[in-house]
This record gives C-alpha cells, sequence and structure tokens, in this order.
C-alpha cells in the first residue's frame, strides 16, 4: 500500500517553509522577539531578585493557574539562594523558542504571549515565597471543575530529563477548507508505539499552545455538526435518520427519533442552545414511545433512554425525564425474564418480549450487561432505585457466579431456565464489549463503593493481559486477539478501540493508586493500543480506518476479508478524549485532527456525513447512510477532545454511557 515517507514528520508541512526559522521571519518580527527577550529577562530578573533575599529555609510549592491550563510550577528555596533558578531560566528559554515558532501570528500576539509568560513566572515564584517556611502543598484543588479535571499536570521541573514535545502545530484559519487534504501516511508518531511517554508535555507554554490549537479546530467541527444538523433538521426533522446522499428521513429504530434524542447533549455541550431547544420543543410535542414495534432493548436502552437522560441531566428540564420515564417503563418487561437475563427486544406497545432472532435464541452479553448506567440512573432520578436500578443489576450478579476464571464471558448465554454459556467465544470486540466497559463505569457512577463491579473488571483485564494481549511482526504493535475456544483468531474489530480509552480510566481510578504496578500495566496498555488504533487509520489511502483488521505474521495488519467499510465510529476518538484529558498529551489531539480532517474530506455528503465502503480508495463516495451515533458519539468525542474549556470531568464529576451520553454520577446529584 503507498503511503507517505516514514521519516516525514508533524513539523512540517507540504508546500511550507519549515518553521522556528529566523531567516524566514520578517524585521518586525525579529525586532519583536528581541523585545520579547529582553521582557522576559527583565521581569524574571526582577522577581528572582527580590525574592532571593528573603530566602531562610526550604519549601517546595506546587500552584497552580487555570489559564495556563491547570500546570503547577514546582520552585525550591533555600538558604540565601533560589534552587531551580536556572531551570527557571532554562525554561523560559525554551519558551522563547517556543514563541519564534509562532512568528506566524504577528507582533502583537507575540508581546502578549510574552506578558503572560512573565507574569505566569512572576505569580509562581511569588506564590512559592508567600508559602516561604510552610508546609508543602501538592495539588489542592477548588471547586471549580476545570482545576479539578487538570490538577493531574503538573510543571514539578523535568525529573526523567525527557525532550520537551516537539511537534508544535499552527492554529487553523477560520476558513481553512479540506477539499484538497491528504492523509499523511503510517507508521509516524513511533515514539508512541510501545505506550511510552517519550516526551515532556508539562511546560505551560506547550500546554497552553496545545489549547490555542484545539481551540481553533473546535469551530471547525462545531461548524461540521452545524451542517449535518441542518440538513437533519430541514430534511428529516423528528426522523430516526437521515438519508446524507438523498437527503430523505428514514424509520430504521422504531420511529422514535432517533438522531434528535441521540444528538441532544452534543447540541448541549456544542453550545448550539438555539438547536437544543427547538429539539426540545419536538420531545416535548411529538416524540411518543407508543409505537407497535419490536425494539432493541439495548440499543434504545443506550440511543434514546441515555439521550433523554442525558438531555434532562445538562439542562435540567423535566421533559426529558418525563419522556425518560415513560421509555423506561416500556422497556421495563424486559428486565422481568425470571432467569435473571433480561430479554433482547420488547414491543412497546404491549409489552410482548422475546431474544433477537439470529442470535439462536440467546442473549447477547453486550446487550443485556449494558442497560444499567441508565436504568440506574433513571432509578436516582426518580427516587426509584430499587425498581429500575436494582433491577436491571440482577445480570451482573448472576454473571459474578458463573464467572470463569479469567473473569472472561462468552457472548452467548441462554436465558431460559437457569443461564448457562451458548458458546466459547471470547471477545472485547462486536457482542461482548461493553459488559467490561459498565463493570467500570457501574463503579464510578456509584461512588466507587459497589466493589463486585470493580473486582469483576480487575479480573477481566487480567485474564484479557494473560490470554488475549497480542504484538504484531514486524513492528510490535498492540492489540486484543478473540478466543475461539482454545485457539486464537488475530483479529481486532474497530469496537475494540474503545478499550485504550476504558484502560486509562480503569488506571486512574484504581483502588491501588495510579503508581500502582497495576495501574501503570494498565495505561501503557491503553496507550499502546490506541496507537495501533491511530494506526488503522493513518496507514489506510483515505486515513480512515476499516471496521476489523486482521493481523499476519510479517505484514501486522491488513483490512478484514469483509471490513474494507467505516460506519462513521467513534471508539477511536473516544480513547484520543480520554487519554488527553487524563494525561494532557498532546498527541491525542493531532491524531484526532487527523481523523476529523479524513472524514471531513471523504465522508461529508450532500445534506449530512455518511459511511464509506473502501477505505483504501481515496476516489470512494460517502453512502446515503449515516448512524445516529455519529452524531452522538465520534462528533461528541471529536469537539471536546478539542475543547480544552469543556465541563466534562470524567475523573470527578460524569460518567458517559457506551452511547457517549455523559451524565453526573451520584454524589454529583
Amino acid at each position: 500500500m503507498a503511503r507517505t515517507a516514514l521519516g516525514r514528520r508533524r513539523g512540517t508541512r507540504s508546500g511550507s517553509k519549515r518553521r522556528g526559522y529566523f531567516m524566514t521571519a520578517s524585521p518586525l518580527v525579529v525586532g519583536t522577539v528581541v523585545i520579547v527577550t529582553i521582557t522576559i529577562a527583565l521581569m524574571l530578573g526582577v522577581v528572582i531578585g527580590s525574592n532571593a533575599l528573603g530566602g531562610a529555609s526550604a519549601v517546595t510549592d506546587s500552584t497552580t493557574n487555570d489559564h495556563h491550563g491547570g500546570v503547577g510550577v514546582s520552585q525550591t528555596m533555600q538558604g540565601n539562594e533560589v534552587v531551580g533558578v536556572q531551570n527557571l531560566v532554562g525554561k523560559a528559554k525554551r519558551d522563547l523558542t517556543y514563541l519564534r515558532q509562532r512568528t506566524g501570528r504577528g507582533a502583537q500576539t507575540l508581546v502578549q504571549d510574552a506578558q503572560k509568560l512573565a507574569q505566569h513566572e512572576r505569580e509562581a515564584l511569588h506564590k512559592a515565597m508567600q508559602k516561604f517556611g510552610g508546609e508543602t502543598n501538592h495539588g489542592q484543588t477548588n471547586n471549580n471543575n476545570n482545576n479539578k479535571k487538570k490538577m493531574k499536570i503538573h510543571d514539578n521541573g523535568n525529573p526523567n530529563d525527557l525532550p520537551e514535545y516537539p511537534y508544535l502545530e499552527h492554529e487553523i484559519p477560520s476558513d481553512y477548507t479540506f477539499d484538497h487534504w491528504k492523509p499523511k501516511g503510517g507508521d509516524r508518531w513511533a515514539e508512541w508505539k510501545d505506550g511510552d511517554s517519550p516526551y515532556y508535555i508539562a511546560s505551560p507554554m506547550i500546554q497552553q499552545h496545545s489549547d490555542d490549537i484545539a481551540r481553533s479546530r473546535r469551530l471547525h467541527i462545531q461548524n461540521a455538526m452545524k451542517f449535518a444538523w441542518s440538513g437533519y433538521e430541514t430534511h428529516a426533522f423528528g426522523q430516526d435518520e437521515i438519508l446524507p446522499q438523498s437527503g430523505q428521513g428514514h424509520t430504521t429504530w422504531g420511529n422514535l427519533g432517533t438522531t434528535l434524542i441521540d444528538s441532544l447533549d452534543t447540541l448541549w455541550l456544542m453550545n448550539m442552545k438555539d438547536e437544543f431547544y427547538r429539539a426540545r420543543d419536538w420531545v416535548r410535542d411529538h416524540l411518543s414511545h407508543d409505537v407497535s414495534q419490536s425494539v432493541s432493548v439495548f440499543e434504545t436502552t443506550i440511543r434514546s433512554l441515555g439521550g433523554l437522560l442525558a438531555a434532562y441531566d445538562w439542562s435540567g428540564d423535566r421533559v426529558f425525564l418525563d419522556k425518560a420515564q415513560d421509555l423506561g417503563d416500556r422497556l421495563y418487561p424486559a428486565l422481568e425474564n425470571p432467569s435473571g437475563i433480561p430479554y433482547g427486544t420488547v414491543d412497546l406497545h404491549d409489552g410482548r418480549t422475546g431474544n433477537i432472532g439470529w442470535s439462536g435464541g440467546s442473549a447477547i452479553l453486550a446487550e443485556f450487561g449494558t442497560l444499567q448506567v441508565e436504568f440506574r440512573y433513571l432509578g436516582k432520578a426518580l427516587g426509584e432505585f430499587e425498581k429500575y436500578g436494582t433491577k436491571s443489576e440482577q445480570p451482573f450478579h448472576i454473571l459474578q457466579n458463573m464467572s470463569p476464571p479469567n473473569g472472561l464471558f462468552p457472548y452467548y448465554i441462554r436465558n431460559h431456565g437457569i443461564p448457562s454459556f451458548a458458546n466459547n467465544i471470547l471477545t472485547f470486540g462486536a457482542m461482548g464489549d461493553s459488559i467490561y466497559e459498565y463493570m467500570l463505569k457501574i463503579w464510578i457512577q456509584g461512588g466507587k463503593k459497589e466493589h463486585m463491579y470493580r473486582d469483576m473488571y480487575d479480573k477481566a483485564i487480567q485474564g484479557m493481559h494473560d490470554e488475549l494481549l497480542q504484538k504484531s511482526s514486524p513492528s510490535g504493535l498492540t492489540y486484543i486477539a478473540d478466543k475461539r475456544g482454545n485457539n486464537l483468531d488475530h483479529k481486532m474489530d474497530h469496537l475494540v478501540c474503545f478499550m485504550g480509552g476504558l484502560l486509562a480510566l480503569g488506571a486512574y481510578t484504581d483502588p491501588q493508586g495510579l503508581e500502582s504496578d497495576r495501574a501503570q500495566r494498565d495505561l501503557k496498555t491503553g496507550k499502546a493500543l490506541t496507537y495501533t488504533c491511530y494506526q488503522m487509520y493513518a496507514r489506510m489511502e483515505t486515513g480512515i480506518a476499516p471496521e476489523y483488521v486482521q493481523f499476519h505474521g510479517g505484514n501486522d495488519f491488513q483490512i478484514g476479508s469483509s471490513g474494507n467499510h467505516y460506519l462513521l465510529r467513534p471508539e477511536t476518538v473516544e480513547s484520543f478524549f480520554i487519554l488527553n484529558q487524563l494525561t494532557g498529551d498532546p498527541v491525542y489531539r493531532e491524531w484526532g485532527w487527523e481523523v476529523f480532517c479524513a472524514i471531513e474530506r471523504y465522508c461529508k455528503a450532500k445534506y449530512a456525513y455518511g459511511s464509506i465502503h473502501g477505505v483504501n480508495n481515496p476516489n470512494v463516495r460517502a453512502d446515503d447512510k449515516m448512524e445516529s451515533f455519529f452524531l452522538a458519539e465520534t462528533m461528541k468525542y471529536m469537539y471536546l477532545l478539542q475543547d480544552p474549556d469543556t465541563e466534562v470531568d470524567i475523573l470527578h464529576k460524569h460518567v458517559f454511557n457506551t452511547e457517549a451520553h455523559p451524565m453526573r454520577i451520584f454524589s454529583e446529584l
């Protein structure tokens, strides 16, 4: 497969000059940088000189500044000298290099950046001196959500002497177009392949620069959402889906307005409030769940029930909770199976239940194990937790009693009579995936008190490491294989790519602590797996990943024989978002922007966005099909990844259902 040169890096652009060379700058910019240098030197000199006079005993202080991405700055004062001044001056020099690399933004911006930098350093040293002789303060938080969310990134120096993150990009102009965008090819960013943290990223200037770029990209993602929503609102408002090429409405999920409901919190989080309230009015005036049709309990729960509950959680509008209760009551008969394992389908009018026909009469693991976050929230919001929440939890208690030694479950379960396994296939892909997600998220949702769920999660992740985790040849890419009986199937679905983010979230919330061997193992695996998922995009001619890949010795991976299509899936970008919010590493924003550019270039249709068949065909045309999860998940994760100002806080405040609907954990209600 043709791809760009292996050595090409993100530090250059085709057809443009390399940034950072003074010889390409105008005299005005060169003069400005000289002024910047003098400004910083004078400001730092005054601060260091005045503060050094009063030294007496040693103190280390970590302070936060939310304007600079919540990054802490540590300085140590000892005797009559300021220990660490050399480090500070060195960092100032590195920051000047960064400023030189931003010459394209103009002289006035450079002066403003210099003033911000000097002010930040002055305040940091001043706060350190104020605590002179006092006790150490590591990462105090306040009630500001953004502070709590970003306390993970501390600039306590560079103890491992890592090189600084080198990939400083330009901000994206507001009039940028994607018509001629081309993918850059695979095998880049290889430093991240094994799940390492190869660069020092905690510098305030690196974090600030990443945030600035992200805000410029955020605008384009919002514009993409506006384009797709306008097509839907104009041509298919209230329908389950819009056909993005023909502009027709389509009933797929029982005529429940699925795209509208699935998109509500995306509209809210993207600050598209006018569109949100027009959709709210439709929900209030037209949404009815009284339809004589058998629907998927799983899909209706994660898309419609989850969408309504998240809209209620963010807006506080009771209309959404009332509609959610009505839908929850109509889905409820599926939970009342005497076996304790819910049915897969239910008629929303008369309550008749059954299992999906093609499953051989069995219940599907990922379906009955992915209802609990929604029904538990519904019960909590209504004050009827035992009815909705406790009832939905019953399958996990049954599985706990059936649990194999490795903690991994075959994906077919007989749910007539006493539950039993109906096959021997283990997978973190289709039909198995999200039950492992909900083991962790139920535990987080309930305040990390229901230990059974965390224990099941940790046992399953250990089993995954022991039996399914593999490395490709020759590149050593990390992937999670399937297992059929005693034999490994070396394929990996795009669906598996959610695991990079899940493993990171599990590591950051590990009861043993983030620095424990287990948490560090899981975080490293999550990062390495996410790099593989990024390569599934980058190595394709369109820059878009296939539905699944097959790993072969000596050739890493190839497109699966029936997987040469992309359904606008979100899982890889989901992991980018989670890893960026938890670790602060700017690289995930770079990878996510590449994926967004590819979608803009190859999936944009006349009225919205469509799936594609032929991810290695640069002449591919978008299909006349857009799943509701593209607006609910893919676009939302794209936006949140590039939104440093979001209120979403996955570590302290919110839990996402598997359809990317964020709701507050119980302690925040």
